[in-house]
């Protein structure tokens, strides 16, 4: 055997003999945020990550502004769920602070429909955004006037003066105007303009996706009074007062005082972004059709009320939805539709705030 060779046959048989190497140990799941009481809430159910990704997760609270909330299918009696998405980067051990989005849901859904987590981490991702979805049940994110049995329902102070400061106390937050923005479907639209219009020292950017925002509309009355009687909202089910007090003239005085479409002038150096279809084809899923047409008609009553104010807004009216996003045909609480909202309103935020 040549000297090559037996070089050649001692490195083989040595590399044969050799131990193999010690397998890389996983890396542990990161942990998800521990949370403190405070600002009267108390937390029942710490987060749990809501998949593998350890993005996204939910915990929840008791309130002391609504402690008694009507209850959908699987809602647990006297708490509330709230998701969070948190961005790729956050580290809880860190210096950086993250703006907040909160997204508020629409009646006859929840935070934690696989659905809005979707719509939240695609939006999302690559961003330094982090998105809270707290429980708004059917309440039209008011104080309601009339709650009777149940007890308070001041799911606007539970929201604004609990879940706020709350959030920004136990997550690395920028706890600013101009860190914060809030946005919402369907009902949820109608509250992030409430919101934003009651309290606009808390908020820099708004986002209404198909709100229902002219409480002047007589359509836009029976869908509120629809959803405080159907069971599907949640049960125990409510009266048609129980909200706003009585729909009718000369009783709605409320109705008219927290109309969004007619209250914008607080609005000013917000920035306001709408987005609405005109239902499409009529024939195809009529119902969503015709919601998505109403909703159409309270988006233009508010943005008419913009312009006469002077107040700068982007308004997105896609109509049949062909050129906005594919697979949207312009109805209501359509998730191609959703989506291309959601992504279009964060790329706003991402390109107006210098902090974010």
């Amino acid at each position: 055997m040549t000297p090559h060779r037996r070089i050649a046959a001692a490195l083989a048989l040595a590399a044969v003999m050799a131990p193999a190497p010690a397998a890389t140990a996983a890396q542990p799941a990161p942990e998800p945020p521990h949370l403190t009481d405070g600002h009267g809430l108390t937390v029942v159910e710490q987060p749990a990550w809501l998949d593998g990704g350890h993005r996204s997760f939910s915990f929840a609270v008791r309130s002391t502004q609504v402690p008694t909330p009507t209850l959908m299918t699987g809602q647990k009696p006297g708490q509330h769920t709230v998701v969070v998405t948190l961005p790729e980067d956050y580290d809880p051990s860190g210096t950086t602070r993250h703006p907040v989005l909160y997204s508020l849901h629409g009646n006859q859904d929840r935070p934690d429909s696989p659905w809005n987590r979707q719509l939240a981490e695609r939006a999302t991702a690559g961003t330094p955004l982090i998105t809270v979805q707290p429980n708004g049940g059917r309440s039209w994110y008011s104080n309601w006037v009339n709650p009777g049995s149940l007890g308070p329902q001041n799911w606007e102070s539970f929201h604004l003066d609990q879940v706020i400061p709350f959030v920004d106390a136990n997550l690395r937050t920028i706890a600013a105007r101009e860190g914060r923005a809030i946005a919402g479907h369907s009902m949820g639209g109608f509250g992030a303009f409430h919101y934003a219009e009651h309290r606009p020292e808390l908020f820099g950017h708004l986002g209404s996706f198909s709100g229902g925002l002219d409480l002047l509309d007589q359509a836009q009355r029976v869908a509120v009074v629809e959803t405080a009687l159907n069971p599907a909202s949640g049960v125990p089910t409510i009266g048609a007062d129980t909200v706003f007090g009585p729909p009718v003239w000369p009783l709605d005085g409320v109705w008219n005082a927290q109309s969004p479409a007619q209250h914008v002038a607080s609005l000013r150096g917000v920035g306001v972004a709408m987005y609405v279809g005109s239902g499409g084809d009529l024939l195809d899923n009529p119902v969503q059709a015709v919601v998505e047409n109403r909703a159409r008609r309270t988006n233009l009553a508010a943005a008419a009320n913009l312009r006469a104010a002077g107040i700068a807004h982007d308004f997105v009216d896609y109509g049949d939805g062909s050129g906005w996003a594919r697979g949207c045909t312009g109805k209501h609480a359509q998730f191609a539709c959703l989506q291309a909202d959601w992504d279009h309103f964060v790329g706003l935020l991402v390109a107006r705030s210098r902090q974010w």
